[in-house]
């Protein structure tokens, strides 16, 4: 198979097949996308393609890592606009549930089966949930959450809420989003302080009423060749 456009300069080329196969991967999970589909929906050919990424875990372990930048890139911007650790957190939130939302919860599922590209995911997260502890540390300066928790533990907590969240059927009777928001608002009700407290009801209020506004989409992908 010829490519069917003029080669792109090999970073190009390469970032480009790196969002392509991510989209392909959290639409559709990752074991039902093979490196052909890749290539076709490219436009180049299979030898091409495994010029830059040797194999799949590979390739894998590289869309991980992007969307990882683009999560700090995501932080550090939402930073530089406010001080105020109760709003961060909040903004995070608000991108976690688009992120959610357009993950096949296959995806969660197949990584486990690339050990490689698992561990990757597990480190990032463990680096997620060291900066979270500084982001508390910092709201209890603030006044915001409280003095007497264990935040190491409720965040582990959290983590474990979410996992099963992404690994068992409780979403065939509740919404996705309801049972997110639960845990989410939950929790952090139960670390503020009475100034957060008020902060937090202030921002479920306003969000309440925009989700009522504009009542969020659930978008549905298109069907990957090999399904």
């Amino acid at each position: 198979m010829e490519d069917k456009k003029r080669p792109a300069p090999r970073q190009e080329l390469r970032e480009r097949i790196v969002a392509t196969a991510m989209m392909a991967f959290t639409a559709h999970g990752i074991r039902s996308i093979r490196m052909d589909d890749i290539a076709t929906q490219m436009g180049i050919s299979k030898r091409t393609l495994y010029e830059i990424f040797a194999d799949k875990e590979t390739l894998l372990k590289e869309c991980i890592q992007k969307s990882e930048e683009e999560n700090l890139r995501f932080v550090q911007h939402v930073q530089q606009q406010t001080d105020n650790v109760l709003e961060v957190i909040l903004k995070i939130y608000m991108r976690s549930i688009e992120i959610y939302h357009n993950t096949n919860k296959k995806f969660f599922e197949d990584i486990k089966k690339y050990p490689s590209a698992y561990e990757q995911l597990h480190h990032h997260q463990h680096r997620d949930s060291e900066e979270a502890l500084a982001f508390f540390r910092k709201g209890v300066e603030q006044g915001i959450f409280r003095d007497d928790i264990n935040f190491a533990i409720v965040n582990l907590l959290l983590h474990e809420q979410i996992g099963l969240l992404l690994n068992t059927n409780i979403c065939q009777k509740y919404s996705f989003l309801e049972v997110y928001e639960s845990i989410i608002f939950t929790y952090l009700r139960g670390i503020s302080t009475e100034l957060g407290g008020r902060e937090l009801d202030k921002f479920i209020q306003d969000y309440r009423r925009i989700s009522a506004q504009q009542p969020y989409q659930q978008p549905q992908p298109s069907t990957p060749t090999t399904t």
